[in-house]
């Protein structure tokens, strides 16, 4: 997924970068407000997480002008205020989860696992596509019963194609959920994943529409 995290403490959003890159996703990290509204213009983003106390206001103010104007891009709280009724202003003004710091980085990728589920329509973690069961929450795969290693970026190229199945997706498209905005990608660096995950999962299983892009076939 491609990821936009709002954070000023250089050493938690170090840690919770690196988390997420570990976990195959692309990550777009501002220290600020009006970064962080420049950033969701510019781009689509899968999920936001979002701190309150901000150099330049707070976050809920964000937060709640991203709602006014329709986006509905998950958004995960992560802050210190642990009071109810910050919790409560948070979710009323439309945030999907709240992570009070400290907190485990295990626990805010199961979060972001979570709701990601909820949007894409299947909160069953468990998905079947023909040979394939794949387990989005333990981050698995299995292939006629036998697991199948994927790297984090074959993962998170697998969980795009999953949360937009028959779905046709361009290479630029695809580039957005892998890489961040300051990585350099080489051009020939989707068809070098996917080409990866038709060994491992079945050639039928990712379909190419010549010129155009790539969708998960169906099974």
């Amino acid at each position: 997924m491609r990821i936009l995290l709002i954070e000023d403490d250089t050493v938690l959003g170090a840690a919770v970068r690196d988390q997420l890159a570990a976990d195959g996703h692309s990550v777009d990290w501002v220290t600020r407000l009006d970064a962080a509204d420049d950033a969701v213009k510019a781009t689509s983003y899968d999920l936001i997480l979002l701190d309150l106390m901000l150099p330049d206001g707070r976050g809920i103010g964000l937060l709640k002008s991203l709602r006014t104007r329709g986006d509905v891009t998950p958004v995960i709280i992560l802050t210190a205020l642990d009071q109810v009724s910050d919790r409560i202003e948070g979710l009323n003004a439309g945030a999907d989860d709240y992570l009070v710091k400290p907190f485990d980085l295990s626990e805010l990728s199961a979060r972001i696992g979570s709701v990601a589920r909820r949007y894409s329509g299947n909160p069953n973690p468990i998905i079947t596509h023909g040979p394939l069961e794949i387990d989005l929450a333990a981050r698995s795969v299995r292939r006629d019963g036998k697991p199948v290693q994927l790297t984090a970026r074959e993962w998170a190229l697998l969980e795009a194609f999953l949360a937009r199945p028959g779905q046709l997706l361009s290479k630029a498209q695809l580039e957005e959920k892998l890489y961040a905005f300051d990585a350099e990608v080489e051009s020939n660096t989707i068809e070098v994943h996917v080409s990866r995950l038709r060994k491992k999962l079945g050639n039928a299983v990712i379909e190419t529409e010549r010129g155009m892009g790539y969708r998960l076939a169906r099974p």
